[in-house]
């Protein structure tokens, strides 16, 4: 096993600085050493612990508590439903979950020892000793959308490779402040939202639940990052496309280093208006749970819509066919996302096939997202394999790019776009929008068209159907098997 590496090097300097914000309430690094400290150091004998992720600055201090003790740690959505919440107790078998004071649990966790988590508790102690970087740091769950979520065990390299290559792409370090509203539960808002700016010895304001003013108040108050999912940067734009105008939004916006948007594509007409009212574009990145950040554009690098950037340091790319085979670049060229480095997972907890599955004989993990990769190295995600790839006439298409176009039409608010047999085509291509006006939705013909002019005709829509709203879930993406797909 490799020498152990410390996770969070600023820890070792405590001090005054801030380190967490959560509203009104400020833990500075010395704050964190006693808090985080003192409850590792009671938890070096339990196998694994799951963590009430809330998000609160208790949440934090448990999830930093248990890496500092070389613990895995479950993060627990709280919003979790009772049947999924047992499938994931009985499969992580954790020994003891930690809440914060007054938290009510479900009856699920009834028979787990609770310990309740003190942000203020216990002077300055030694910090353990940190395991290995092979060592299980996080074991997070996914959507399963396809049967019983999985438990993809993320090792402490594969937490600290992501933060470095993203310290590398967007020249994060110790002066940044971050704000962000993201859950817990999840990798963006845990390791990025709350990890990141630890590791860089910087800080994080959690403004606890999304708003606009909220974003403003902080960037005006000198934060200098915004993480968030299209479903922010669009009441974002929103509110800056408002007759007048938020100027005090666009203002603080314009302040700020770098915008980042992430989870789900974020539509073209949502940048242009966020870069037409604030002088700022919102950059991209792409990632999933087992495989944390893949690829991102970089903050000297050029930002384009519809665009994830490019490879982070440290991760190999490549698209391939049905067959296995690498594919090259180009406009045309749809292929599946696989990926290789240290950011990766290491296993399915207690799932040996899936792990198999997941990776080639050589290594690579099958993402099942599928993109095109311009010649210059930069990633449009189209799609999942499984939803999103749809063959039409002969041709393979994603339907990503068509959704960006549809957006891009001024009587469209939101779209999504799926296949389904076709006798003549083998799959047809179907437009789920939502419109602008409700009283005044765009005609079939003037959205295919519209499409047809954009991108191809064979990519344009046979048939729309109009819904009030999609279905979306916390994290913003669109939940298509809701559609019927």
């Amino acid at each position: 096993m490799n020498a152990p590496t410390t996770m969070f090097p600023a820890l070792a300097e405590s001090g005054s600085r801030p380190a967490l914000q959560f509203g009104d309430r400020i833990l500075s690094y010395a704050g964190l050493v006693a808090s985080a400290g003192s409850l590792a150091a009671t938890l070096g004998a339990e196998r694994r612990v799951a963590v009430w992720a809330t998000p609160t600055l208790e949440t934090a201090v448990g999830v930093v508590a248990a890496l500092l003790a070389g613990v895995p740690a479950v993060p627990i959505n709280p919003r979790t439903g009772g049947r999924e919440l047992a499938h994931i107790v009985a499969d992580s078998e954790p020994s003891l979950v930690l809440a914060a004071v007054g938290d009510e649990l479900p009856a699920v966790l009834d028979e787990l020892p609770r310990r309740d988590v003190d942000a203020a508790a216990g002077p300055r102690g030694v910090l353990p000793a940190e395991p290995g970087p092979d060592h299980p740091a996080l074991i997070v769950y996914t959507s399963g959308t396809t049967g019983p979520p999985k438990g993809a065990v993320l090792p402490r390299r594969a937490l600290t490779s992501t933060l470095d290559a993203l310290q590398d792409a967007w020249r994060w370090d110790a002066d940044d402040v971050l704000v962000h509203a993201l859950p817990l539960f999840h990798v963006h808002g845990l390791i990025l939202g709350v990890l990141g700016p630890l590791r860089r010895g910087g800080s994080v304001r959690h403004l606890g639940r999304f708003s606009t003013e909220g974003v403003a108040r902080e960037l005006r108050a000198g934060a200098t990052m915004l993480f968030g999912v299209p479903t922010m940067y669009h009441r974002i734009a929103e509110a800056l496309s408002t007759e007048g105008g938020d100027t005090a939004l666009a203002e603080a916006l314009s302040g700020a280093r770098l915008l980042v948007s992430g989870s789900a594509a974020l539509p073209a007409r949502d940048h242009q208006r966020i870069a037409a009212a604030t002088g700022r574009a919102v950059i991209e990145r792409y990632g999933m749970t087992e495989t944390l950040m893949n690829t991102s554009v970089r903050a000297d690098g050029e930002p384009r819509a519809g665009t994830v950037g490019v490879p982070l340091r440290g991760v190999e790319l490549r698209l391939v066919d049905e067959t296995g085979a690498p594919l090259g670049t180009g406009p045309d060229i749809v292929g599946e996302v696989q990926v290789r480095g240290p950011n990766l997972f290491s296993e399915y907890l207690n799932r040996p096939e899936a792990t198999a599955e997941a990776f080639t004989e050589d290594g690579w993990f099958r993402t099942g997202d599928m993109a095109i990769r311009d010649q210059d190295e930069y990633v449009r995600i189209v799609g999942r394999k499984a939803t999103d790839l749809i063959k039409s006439g002969g041709y393979k298409i994603g339907a990503g790019e068509i959704e960006n176009a549809l957006m891009e039409h001024p009587g469209v608010r939101d779209a999504a776009v799926t296949g389904e047999p076709d006798a003549d085509l083998g799959e047809r291509i179907v437009a789920w929008v939502v419109p602008e006006d409700p009283q005044h939705r765009p005609e079939f013909a003037e959205l295919a068209d519209h499409v047809a002019a954009q991108l191809a005709p064979h990519k344009r829509p046979r048939i729309v159907r109009y819904l009030a709203e999609l279905p979306r879930n916390d994290l913003g993406k669109i939940m298509k098997r809701a559609l019927g797909v």
